[in-house]
C-alpha cells in the first residue's frame, strides 16, 4: 500500500486538490502559515510546502510528504524559514504524478526573474494545461514538475510586463479552468481568484499590521486572525505593508462557486458566502427528510462528513438520531497492512458498528455522497451483520455522474456508479432497502437559493451532478471526453 494514498474507506470519496495559505507583516510568518495549513489539512494530506522571505536570507523553502504536524513543527525545519512574509500549500494531487517520487510536484513553486523572485501556490485545476505545456516546451521552456500549476511560472517568465504583479495577471489571463492563487514576491503577498470563483479564497487581518490569505475561514481562526471578506471572483489583491490594492484583471463573468465545497470539501466550521458550512449541511438533511421520508427507528450518520445532514434529517423527520457507526480517530493514513487478511478488513479498520444501538432497528444511514459505491456496500454489510432489521441510505448530494476537471480527483466517468446505473439499480447493487439522493433543487435550497436551481443561470458549479461545465475542459475534450449533449 502506498503510504501517501488514503485508506480504502477514503478512496471512495472525492478528493480536493489542495489548500493554500499566506501571511505578511508578522514576525516568523512561516509559523503562522504552518498553523494555517494544519487547519486546512483536510484539503490535502499527501504533502505540504512552505516558502518564506527574509531580507538577509532571501527566499527559503521546505517541502515534505505527509502531515503538516509531522513536518512543520520541528525547529530544524522552521528555523530555515525566517521572515515576515510566507506562503504555503497542502496537496492532494489531481494533476501530476503521485507518491514518493513526486517531491518535485509539491508546491509552492518558485521562479527567479529579472525583477526578483516569486513563489506561487495554486488551488484548482487548469483545463488547458496540456496545450499550454506543449506550447511552452516547443518554445524552449524546461519543466521541473508534472504539475499543471508550473505552467503559471513559465507563462510569467515569457511575459513582457515590467512587474511581477503584472506578470501574474498576464499569465493567469492565458489559463483556463479553476484557480485560486496565493503568491509572494520580496515585499508583496498576492491573492487571485479565477473569474468564475470556482475555488475559495478569503482575506483576514492579524492584529494591526499583518494580513492573511486562506482557502477557508477555519485557517484564519487557528491563528486568531479576523475574517475581513472573501476575495471576489475575478479579483486580484496585492498586499504590501499596510496597503491593499484590488484590481479586476479578467473579463467579468457570473460566479460559479463549487457547490461541493458546501457538501463535503470545506470544514463545517468554515463560513462560505456568509453562511455556516455546518448549517448548510444540516439544512441538506432537512431537505432530504422532506423529499425522501421513510419509516424507520434510527438516523445514523456515516462519520464524519455525514453527521450534520443526519442531524438535520433526524430533526425534520422526528426520528431519533444515534451514532450507530463509530470512527476510529487514531487510524492514520500510514497504517501498515502487512497481510491480505488484514488488508481485506477494509472499512472495518476505520469504522465500527455500535451493535447495541443498531440491533433490531430500521436504520437510515446518511452519507455525503456515493462515488463508486464500494464503501456503501461494505457499510451496509456491517450494519446488517450487527442485526439491523432494515437499511436505508439517504445521500446529502445528488448522484455524482460526471467527473470534475476543476481541482477534484474524480474517477473517470465509467467508474462513477451514477453514470452507469439508475437510482433503483444503484439501490439493488448496494443491497439496501431504499436509496434516495437529495435533488439538485433541494441542494440549492439548502445552500440559500429558495427557488432552487435556475437552469438558465445556476449560481454554483454543479458539473459533477449536472454535466453542465462552466468552462469547457479543452484538454480532456482533446483526449476524447464527451460532453453532455444539449437538452
Amino acid at each position: 500500500m502506498d503510504p501517501f494514498r488514503s485508506h480504502p474507506f477514503d478512496d471512495d470519496k472525492l478528493k480536493e486538490e489542495c489548500g493554500i495559505f499566506g501571511v505578511v507583516g508578522v514576525a516568523d510568518a512561516s509559523n503562522f502559515v504552518a498553523l494555517g495549513l494544519h487547519a486546512l489539512q483536510h484539503r490535502g494530506q499527501e504533502a505540504g510546502g512552505i516558502v518564506s522571505y527574509h531580507p538577509d536570507h532571501g527566499f527559503n523553502s521546505a517541502r515534505r510528504f505527509g502531515y503538516v504536524r509531522d513536518n512543520f513543527t520541528k525547529p530544524d525545519v522552521m528555523d530555515t524559514l525566517p521572515g515576515n512574509l510566507s506562503i504555503g500549500h497542502v496537496r492532494y494531487s489531481t494533476a501530476g504524478s503521485k507518491g514518493a517520487t513526486a517531491i518535485r510536484d509539491v508546491q509552492p513553486f518558485f521562479g527567479e526573474f529579472s525583477m526578483g523572485g516569486c513563489a506561487i501556490a495554486h488551488n484548482g485545476n487548469l483545463t488547458n494545461a496540456t496545450a499550454l505545456r506543449r506550447e511552452l516546451i516547443e518554445r524552449g521552456s524546461i519543466f521541473q514538475s508534472s504539475s499543471d500549476s508550473e505552467c503559471i511560472i513559465h507563462l510569467m517568465a515569457r511575459s513582457i510586463q515590467k512587474t511581477l504583479s503584472e506578470r501574474i495577471k498576464d499569465a493567469l489571463r492565458r489559463v483556463e479552468g479553476a484557480f485560486s492563487v496565493v503568491a509572494m514576491t520580496r515585499t508583496k503577498l498576492i491573492g487571485v481568484r479565477d473569474p468564475l470563483g470556482v475555488r475559495p479564497l478569503v482575506l483576514g487581518r492579524i492584529s494591526d499590521h499583518g494580513w492573511a490569505l486562506s482557502s477557508e475561514t477555519c485557517g484564519l481562526d487557528i491563528i486568531g486572525a479576523e475574517f475581513i471578506r472573501e476575495i471576489e471572483p475575478g479579483e486580484m489583491v496585492v498586499i504590501e505593508g499596510n496597503k491593499i490594492e484590488s484590481t479586476r484583471p479578467f473579463q467579468p463573468a457570473k460566479s460559479r462557486f463549487c457547490i461541493f465545497e458546501n457538501v463535503y470539501f470545506s470544514r463545517p466550521d468554515s463560513i462560505i458566502g456568509g453562511r455556516s458550512v455546518y448549517e448548510t449541511r444540516r439544512q441538506i438533511g432537512v431537505e432530504l427528510a422532506r423529499e425522501a421520508p421513510v419509516d424507520a427507528d434510527l438516523v445514523c450518520p456515516v462519520p464524519d462528513s455525514g453527521t450534520p445532514a443526519a442531524i438535520g434529517y433526524a430533526h425534520e423527520s422526528g426520528i431519533p438520531f444515534g451514532m450507530g457507526i463509530i470512527r476510529n480517530q487514531y487510524m492514520g493514513r500510514t497504517f501498515i497492512e502487512p497481510t491480505d487478511s488484514i488488508r481485506n478488513m477494509g472499512v472495518r479498520l476505520k469504522l465500527n458498528v455500535n451493535r447495541a444501538l443498531i440491533k433490531g432497528k430500521r436504520v437510515i444511514l446518511v452519507d455525503d455522497s456515493v462515488v463508486r459505491g464500494t464503501t456503501s456496500r461494505k457499510i451496509k454489510d456491517m450494519i446488517l451483520e450487527a442485526g439491523a432489521a432494515e437499511v436505508h441510505f439517504r445521500i446529502a448530494s445528488p448522484p455524482t455522474a460526471w467527473p470534475c476537471f476543476y481541482g477534484v480527483d474524480t474517477p473517470e466517468r465509467s467508474k462513477l456508479l451514477a453514470a452507469t446505473m439508475s437510482e433503483d439499480e444503484m439501490r439493488d447493487w448496494i443491497g439496501v432497502d431504499s436509496l434516495k439522493f437529495v435533488s439538485l433543487d433541494g441542494l440549492y435550497r439548502a445552500a440559500g437559493e429558495a427557488a432552487g436551481r435556475d437552469a438558465a443561470a445556476p449560481r454554483f458549479c454543479d458539473a459533477c451532478f449536472s454535466g453542465d461545465y462552466p468552462v469547457a475542459p479543452s484538454d480532456k475534450i482533446e483526449e476524447g471526453f464527451q460532453m453532455k449533449a444539449a437538452e
